[in-house]
């Protein structure tokens, strides 16, 4: 599976950055301390459960040893009590990536969290959500007036929206009136403002495709038995024990803590949880690859193929000259 080389920015002035993205069991992390060791990246972590501490097995956490060989940075950064946001994820990740671009390194970012990337790459909107008031006043002027004068109104509080929106597309004059209504300031003014805080790196991103589906699933029934034998029971258990976690909380809801929890819970027996922990995480990267497909400026790496490797870093080193 391959696509031409895409750039989703393009300008030479910026540094580069490099996404590497893919589903569980991928192989992302071995992949990524390999690169690291090829090119002058740093790796950071782009990954909501493995910022927390002593939640290392259920994670599929690098090992003590692959941390050696190669750190990686937003990992074991918070306790499992805090609940992590994509918005401090950014705010964490823009930090150790100025500081790496700053001794003339690559960050490598390197994760399954979709919804961090995406955060990053284009900032979090300033827009405000839909409100069920405003559009219901919205509506009944519009059922007074039309819609066309509602888009005249448009036209006075914010001209380069009207521009954009046909005055015969009620739905997305609603929309901005609404945000005119609930800001005071003009829709086209806030999408600026949430562009101007998109990325300023040159991004290169490349993603690992899965393996068939029946391998992949495979792979990932292996992961979960390990963990099993690893000590992931004693390690929820010693979660718990600490008397300030609850299941309701982010940390507790990741895929495979939250099974083993309602199993110590006694909601079902051990193979029932174990069951529904494999069947979980094959959700999980279904979403994954689901999310991926959608991503524009993709390259993606054939895991199978032996030349893979050298493609990758022909695709970085002609990117980031």
């Amino acid at each position: 599976m391959s696509k031409a080389v895409k750039r989703n920015n393009r300008d030479p002035e910026l540094p580069p950055a490099i996404f590497l993205m893919g589903a569980t069991a991928s192989g992302k992390t071995d992949f990524a301390i390999w690169l690291a060791e090829q090119l002058p990246c740093d790796i950071i972590s782009v990954d909501s459960a493995l910022v927390y501490r002593g939640m290392d097995i259920g994670t599929a956490k690098p090992s003590a040893q692959q941390l050696a060989r190669v750190p990686h940075r937003l990992i074991d950064i918070c306790e499992p009590s805090v609940a992590y946001s994509a918005a401090r994820f950014r705010e964490d990740a823009l930090r150790e990536m100025k500081e790496i671009t700053g001794r003339d390194r690559v960050p490598l970012l390197v994760g399954g969290t979709m919804l961090y990337f995406r955060a990053l790459q284009y900032g979090l909107s300033s827009l405000p959500p839909a409100d069920a008031a405003v559009r219901e006043v919205l509506e009944q002027e519009a059922d007074a007036v039309g819609w066309e004068q509602m888009h005249r109104r448009l036209r006075l509080l914010d001209p380069d929206s009207a521009k954009r929106i046909h005055p015969n597309d009620p739905q997305r004059i609603q929309r901005a009136l609404e945000v005119y209504e609930l800001t005071g300031q003009p829709l086209s003014l806030l999408q600026r403002k949430d562009r101007a805080r998109q990325l300023p790196y040159r991004i290169i991103k490349l993603a690992i495709a899965t393996l068939d589906r029946a391998e992949l699933h495979r792979k990932i029934a292996q992961r979960f038995h390990q963990m099993i034998l690893r000590g992931f029971e004693a390690e929820v258990r010693s979660l718990l024990s600490r008397g300030d976690l609850v299941p309701e909380m982010p940390s507790m809801r990741a895929v495979g803590y939250r099974q083993m929890l309602a199993y110590l819970r006694g909601e079902y027996d051990h193979e029932t949880m174990v069951y529904k922990g494999i069947v979980a995480t094959r959700q999980l990267a279904k979403r994954q690859i689901t999310w991926l497909r959608s991503e524009a400026d993709v390259n993606w790496l054939d895991r199978a193929a032996a030349e893979n490797a050298e493609r990758a870093l022909k695709l970085i080193r002609g990117a980031t000259i």
